[in-house]
């Protein structure tokens, strides 16, 4: 089977956000996850405990750096999306993804970096009300899943 929906973890501090995100691939149907640099890879401790075993099943691969991959995914066809805050970035909520698509989650604090996103097809933002304008990678990337399947099943999810 070809992937259509992958999901790309550069350098994710966290396990237990590793684990976290396993486990919402795992329902929002991503067909594999890519953790590359030093993000956690399992067997990991914090990774099993919170995905649940969904690191058993959901397929993932490691790389040890970003942009290869993601020149890789894109001479397969892939469209590169980013998901973090850029003066160019653009609504999920507003944005259509087109496939296949390769969404990039940002580390804990410095988000997807400038070196990834210029390789990047397009940013794309979750809208904030608060004052913090950021949430946790492992829920901001939970949400942006959900919605990238519910778009690409026709709304049939």
């Amino acid at each position: 089977m070809r992937e259509k929906f992958v999901l790309i973890l550069p350098n994710i501090r966290s396990g237990h956000n590793v684990g976290a995100m396993f486990r919402t691939a795992d329902g929002a149907g991503v067909d594999k996850l890519y953790l590359t640099g030093f993000t956690p890879c399992p067997p990991h401790v914090q990774v099993d405990k919170v995905s649940l075993g969904a690191e058993k099943w959901v397929p993932w691969e490691h790389a040890k750096n970003t942009v290869p991959l993601i020149k890789k995914l894109k001479k397969e066809g892939f469209n590169i999306v980013a998901l973090e805050q850029t003066k160019k970035s653009v609504s999920i909520y507003t944005w259509k993804p087109k496939l296949p698509l390769a969404l990039v989650v940002g580390n804990e604090k410095t988000g997807v970096t400038a070196n990834v996103l210029k390789y990047c097809d397009t940013a794309i933002h979750l809208p904030m009300q608060g004052k913090k304008k950021s949430l946790n990678v492992s829920v901001a990337a939970g949400i942006a899943m959900y919605n990238i399947s519910y778009e690409i099943h026709d709304q049939d999810f």
